[in-house]
């Protein structure tokens, strides 16, 4: 059975275990990194130099590098209908799965950290509020594009929304000021009808 080395609440975790409920993947997870620690045994780190989460362990194969493994998990058990077949189709949706990792994450993180991990007496509001500004700006770009389409990868839903998807529930779960993005909105709330989602990132932010 696929095993699954991460905490439940790290962003990156969760696109693995919103993955593979979608595709209908039974795994085993066991805590690794942050209060679990684990990351920096050597046993670990022979399976991932980076002492991040997560890494599964699928038989003999060891994968790190969260959107590599959905993307791993998308190519070994799907039945072509969540991971476009077509490279031209793939590609228009797996940009935004990168400009996740390349902008998204970068643009969030301090806000996130800010304000859910740090004690309120602790926090940097002026890293705050840019980080507030900067995400605001970011998913302005991705606002624009869900006007021409309905999900990430294209017309239905893909392993192209999971990654955006996990960082776009932090944005509308934090007590923040929020721009008017109606089409990240009605995106957002279709990801938000789907059991799998509800089940590993509707959940409490921590």
């Amino acid at each position: 059975m696929l095993k699954i080395l991460g905490r439940k609440n790290s962003s990156n975790v969760q696109k693995v275990l919103w993955c593979c409920d979608e595709l209908g993947v039974p795994f085993e997870r066991e805590d690794y990194g942050g209060k679990f620690g684990k990351t920096k045994d050597a046993e670990y780190l022979a399976m991932n130099p980076n002492a991040t989460v997560p890494t599964i362990i699928d038989g003999d194969l060891v994968v790190w590098e969260s959107n590599s493994i959905v993307r791993y998990l998308a190519n070994q058990y799907d039945d072509g209908t969540l991971y476009p077949k077509d490279p031209k189709e793939r590609a228009l949706g797996e940009l935004w799965m990168d400009w996740q990792i390349s902008v998204l994450r970068d643009a969030i993180f301090p806000m996130f950290w800010g304000l859910v991990r740090t004690k309120p007496e602790d926090r940097d509001m002026s890293a705050i509020l840019a980080s507030r500004q900067n995400t605001a700006l970011a998913l302005a770009i991705l606002d624009t594009y869900l006007g021409r389409t309905e999900f990430v990868g294209g017309s239905r839903f893909s392993i192209c929304d999971i990654p955006v998807g996990v960082f776009v529930y932090r944005w509308f779960n934090m007590d923040i000021e929020r721009e008017e993005l109606p089409n990240l909105r009605r995106w957002y709330d279709r990801l938000g009808e789907r059991a799998a989602y509800q089940r590993h990132i509707m959940v409490p932010l921590t």
